[in-house]
């Protein structure tokens, strides 16, 4: 969700777990929770001439739901909700 409001500025992952023998790593978990009606999208002031809106607004609950309930298709749920552009599709 971080990704939607910061209109792709703040690059989410996949959550994944890496050893490293060589160096410490520390993980923070974060927990949040919006009202299910809520409308989540990109930031209006985060939206500029140079930079359009990369995410459509959706509600809380169908991008939960829709995350979810997703098949493991090698792609990030954030590629299923984000705007196509004309060349893309």
């Amino acid at each position: 969700m971080l990704e939607i409001f910061t209109n792709g500025i703040y690059r989410s992952i996949e959550h994944r777990g890496i050893v490293n023998s060589k160096k410490e790593r520390i993980s923070i978990a974060t927990f949040h929770r919006l009202n299910m009606s809520r409308v989540i999208g990109p930031t209006p002031n985060l939206i500029t001439a140079e930079r359009s809106a990369l995410f459509n607004p959706i509600r809380v609950a169908d991008y939960i739901k829709g995350y979810l309930s997703r098949q493991l298709e090698g792609k990030s749920y954030l590629d299923v909700v984000r705007i196509q552009k004309e060349m893309d599709k």
